[in-house]
């Protein structure tokens, strides 16, 4: 019995696994290809400004039924709607993808270069929300400050702020939607910068933040450092070791001023801004320091050591009549103590 069916069921098997991988090879040719093409129109896409990029933007942004001013950089814009002295209006620094503008308008930035101009209306409801009527609420007059209850005074009320629309006896119906719920915005920008300088990084993220103008510098300082240094796996017995070395840092100097003590984002905030300060740049940290010159403070220090038995008033010296010299009502200070 002849053995020829099997020689040509091998051929034909071969034949088979050597098309196949023809077949493979040129499908990983054509995947190579594609990713190729893919990752050379990515490149072509990553052209212009793209997220993680600081830029220092000018820009106005206006309701479009009203035309009323929302925000704006511009002092002169500023000046002319009466709002002048109530910040300070100069082009901002921000970071594109941060959510420091609206997305419409980060998206309509990304790609373009410096000195490109652009306007981006952006719908209301991805501005300040849809209005909702059921936000439109009566309360009693008793949560409402007697010097605001008239139509249109800004009110808050358990936490909420919101408008006073009327008040009837001990009724009040208030507003707690945005005032600019349901308006659509238009922004007219202008990209003037590219900032690449870490000390302008942050002076333009802090300014943003507080509104603040703070006197700050960035020095390279040695720092020691404390780190566990695990053991070699083989060694059993071994423990960790606690290691202390000498690292460079770059270091954030910021002068605090009363405005930064007080301001309420910084207190509620400063964790989180000084966290997105040191992402989003090359500093590794940041120290506030309090300046304390002493100015003014002389005479009550004297006083203050003089009553603890320091040396600050000498033996001769008639407390009662310095009093009176400096316009200083004894009665007063034992009060207040």
């Amino acid at each position: 019995m002849s053995d020829e069916p099997d020689e040509v069921e091998e051929t034909d098997d071969a034949a088979e696994e050597a098309a196949e991988e023809v077949t493979e090879t040129e499908t990983e040719e054509q995947d190579a290809e594609a990713e190729t093409e893919d990752a050379e129109a990515e490149e072509e896409e990553a052209e212009g400004l793209q997220d993680g990029d600081f830029i220092r933007l000018a820009y106005t942004a206006r309701t479009v039924e009203g035309d009323q001013l929302v925000d704006t950089t511009d002092e002169e814009v500023a000046e002319e709607e009466g709002v002048a002295d109530q910040g300070t209006f100069e082009p901002r620094v921000i970071v594109l993808g941060e959510g420091h503008l609206f997305p419409e308008v980060e998206d309509d930035i990304r790609g373009k270069e410096v000195g490109d101009e652009g306007t981006v209306v952006v719908p209301g409801e991805d501005a300040f929300g849809e209005y909702d009527e059921e936000q439109v609420r009566t309360v009693t007059a008793d949560k409402i400050d007697e010097d605001d209850r008239y139509p249109g005074a800004r009110v808050q009320i358990d936490g909420e702020q919101g408008v006073l629309e009327t008040i009837i006896g001990g009724r009040a119906r208030v507003d707690f939607n945005h005032p600019l719920a349901g308006e659509d915005i238009e922004y007219d920008y202008e990209i003037l910068e590219q900032v690449e300088d870490d000390l302008e990084k942050a002076k333009g993220l802090l300014g943003m933040f507080l509104d603040v103008d703070l006197e700050m510098w960035v020095e390279t300082d040695e720092v020691e450092e404390t780190r566990v240094e695990e053991p070699d796996e083989d060694d059993e017995e071994a423990e960790p070791e606690t290691v202390t070395e000498t690292v460079e840092k770059e270091t954030l100097y910021v002068e605090s001023t009363p405005q930064l003590a007080m301001n309420q984002q910084w207190m509620m905030q400063k964790q989180q801004i000084a966290q997105q300060v040191i992402d989003l740049t090359d500093i590794d940290r940041i120290l506030i320091q309090e300046v304390l010159d002493g100015s003014g403070m002389g005479m009550g220090m004297g006083g203050m050591m003089g009553g603890m038995g320091g040396g600050g008033a000498p033996d001769d010296v008639d407390i009662e009549e310095a009093l009176e010299e400096a316009d200083i009502d004894a009665d007063e200070i034992a009060d207040e103590l």
